[in-house]
């Protein structure tokens, strides 16, 4: 059964930092692309950011550029972002998400990552 689980949501005031993790099991990930989404209450899914198979290409939505960096570990099969200087805005339920092997292209289109993870809960509070 094909997994992944998100990690290290939770409440921290404006400024603060957090570190997501996602970790995969029931395949490798290890040649996919790979990232994060997230969805705010009555907002649309929104693109985060998302990283290549070997870590050599990243790509970050501009809300977020500068303060949150993605990151992945192939060898503990563990996808990684870090967010720092947090704002309110930033409130949201975080995904990781990744593509079918094969895709090399990074995108920003939820609707070509096939595999989901369900979530971790973000909140900033001002």
């Amino acid at each position: 059964q094909v997994q992944l689980v998100e990690s290290g949501g939770g409440l921290v005031q404006a400024g603060g930092s957090l570190r997501l993790s996602c970790t995969t099991s029931g395949r490798t990930f290890s040649s996919s692309v790979m990232g994060w989404f997230r969805r705010a209450p009555a907002k649309e899914r929104e693109f985060v950011a998302a990283i290549s198979w070997n870590s050599d290409n990243t790509y970050y939505a501009d809300s977020v550029k500068g303060r949150f960096t993605i990151s992945r570990d192939n060898a503990k099969n563990t996808m990684y972002l870090q967010m720092n200087s947090l704002k309110p805005d930033d409130t949201a339920v975080y995904s990781c998400a990744a593509r079918g092997s094969g895709n090399v292209l990074l995108t920003t289109n939820h609707n070509l990552y096939s595999y989901w993870g369900q979530g971790t809960q973000v909140t900033v509070s001002s």
